[in-house]
This record gives C-alpha cells, structure tokens and sequence, in this order.
C-alpha cells in the first residue's frame, strides 16, 4: 500500500475515532440529544471566568519553561534556554493543532538534529524528557491515591491507575533492564543513551523534581478551570483523575487524544458528582488552555524557520 494512502487512511480513522466519541459523550450529556449536550458544553464553556482561563493559560506556559529545562538536562552538550524554550512551544504547537499530520516531538527531534547532526542523541533526549515527565505524572497519582481514593471506591476505576502504573514499570524493565531490541540501531542508540544517564543521579533527581513541579502546575491550572466554571472539582481527586485521563488521551487511536480524554474525564468526574455537560466542558476547557498556550508556538515556529533558512545546516543561528 502507497505509504501516503495509508497515512491518509489513518488519519481518516482517527477523525472517525475522535467524532464517534465525541458524538456519544455529547448525547449523554444531552440526554439522549446531541445538539442539546452541544449546546450546554459550549454555554458551560463559554461562562468560564476569565481570570481563571488567563490564569491556567499564564501556568501553561510556566509548566513548558520547566518542561524545557529539564530537557536542557537531558541533552548533550549546552543549548540556549532561550532556543530550546522556542522549540518546545512550537512543539506544543504542531502537537494541537497538527495532530496526525506532524508530531510535536518530532519537529524538535528535526530542528535540533539540523543543529546538532545528531539524530540519535536528539531522539533519545525527546525521548527521555517524555518518559520522565509520565514517570513524575504517575508517581503524584501514586502519592495522591490514599486520599482520593474514596471517589472511586468499590467501582472498577479503583483498579485503573495502580494497573496502568504497573504496566508502565513492566515495559520499563522490559525495554531498558532486559534491553529488548538492542540490536536494532535506533533503540541500540537509545539503550546507550539511557545508561549513560542512568549512574547519573544528580541529572535524573533535578529532571524529577522539575517534572513533579512541572505537572502540579498544570493539575493546578486545570483546578483553577474548574473554579472559573463552578464546578466543586477536589484537587486531591484530579491528582488521581489526570494520570489516568492522560495515559488514556495518548493511545494513538484518536487526533490529540480528542474523544478520548472526553469519555475519560465524564466517567472519572462523575465519580465526584459532576454531570456529563460539566465534566465534558471542564475537558474541552483544559484543551483550550493548552490550545492557547500552543499558539505562541506558531510565531516562534516561523521565527525559527527564518533562522535555519539563513544559517548552515549543523550550526546554531546566532
């Protein structure tokens, strides 16, 4: 099959993943109607305080300048704050609003190895930066679990974050301890790059706390959220909530995780006594707080992209 064709036709299937989700989560929060269900969401929306959406969007961004710095820690060699901070707005950018099209990590993964040559090493440090930035997600979840789990308690939810924070230990060991795929150059690469960082506890404490940070501010914005709608969302009950909602949004069957984080968040949020229209506007809200925040991506991108046409490929612009 023609690779172009087949990428169309994924991106066609997550399209219809993401709008059959949507559709259902829309009718239960109609009551059976789906213009009805659009109508609250939108109008729940729409009543968010303002202060609170400049707010959540302002934390955002702070969260993105930790999220960089803790990527300054993972790459070799130094880099300018300023540029990497660039590159991982843009990469916020493409992964909103280019979802299926151009991932977000693999436009900083290129520009950095235009600068670098080092494609490798480029990827394995997205990489890494990822997997500690849901290392620190789950361990908060695990933190935070004794205190919220009286709002999933005797349902099959109970079981959801102890098991996806199993699983993720389990391929963890799998893939770096047993070294699975070493053979294969790009993961070869990837398991020397690991090891190098691994006896380097001062490194991987910084990034940790840094991503602990990192995701509390943005649980936090996403509770100032829920204030500037009026929902009585506990805070304890989202540092369970958004682990489990986050690991959901990012199985790569729907465009940025749309639908999906939707239907998660109405039967976590229902737990707590929201109805569907407000737990649905509260999800959408949360979107839109990293939508906006993405959008300075956009200018940076075309900042960028005038720097690299105006220097040699390998060399950083000045």
């Amino acid at each position: 099959m023609n690779k172009t064709l087949k990428k169309l036709l994924i991106f066609a299937l997550k399209v219809s993943v993401a709008g059959a989700l949507l559709y259902l989560v829309l009718r239960q929060a109609g009551g059976g109607d789906v213009r009805a269900g659009a109508s609250k969401v939108v109008g729940l929306i729409l009543s968010v305080h303002p202060a609170a959406f400049v707010a959540s969007v302002a934390l955002y961004l702070v969260a993105l300048s930790l999220g960089t710095k803790r990527w300054s820690l993972l790459l070799p060699g130094k880099f300018r704050f300023r540029r990497l901070y660039s590159l991982y707005l843009v990469g916020s950018f493409f992964s909103t609003f280019m979802p299926g099209l151009v991932g977000g990590d693999a436009v900083k993964i290129y520009y950095l190895y235009k600068e670098t040559g080092e494609g490798a090493k480029a990827l394995s440090s997205v990489f890494m930066d990822r997997y500690i930035g849901f290392c620190s997600l789950m361990l908060i979840g695990l933190a935070a679990y004794p205190f919220g789990f009286k709002y999933i308690r005797g349902s099959w939810i109970e079981w959801a974050l102890p098991l996806i924070v199993l699983c993720f230990a389990l391929v963890s060991l799998v893939v770096f301890g047993l070294r699975i795929g070493k053979r294969i150059q790009v993961v070869g690469k990837l398991h020397d790059y690991f090891h190098t960082y691994r006896k380097k506890y001062d490194v991987i404490v910084k990034a940790l706390l840094l991503s602990f940070t990192l995701q509390l501010i943005i649980i936090f914005g996403i509770y100032l959220l829920s204030l500037g709608l009026g929902l009585k969302m506990p805070f304890s009950a989202l540092l369970v909530f958004i682990p489990i909602i986050t690991t959901v949004a990012t199985v790569p069957i729907s465009l940025a995780g749309i639908g999906l984080r939707e239907a998660a968040a109405v039967l976590l949020f229902g737990t707590v006594g929201l109805e569907a229209d407000s737990a649905m506007a509260l999800s959408l809200a949360w979107f839109t707080m990293v939508a906006v925040g993405g959008l300075a991506g956009l200018f940076q991108y075309f900042r960028i992209k005038g720097a690299s046409a105006k220097s040699p490929p390998h060399k950083r612009p000045e």
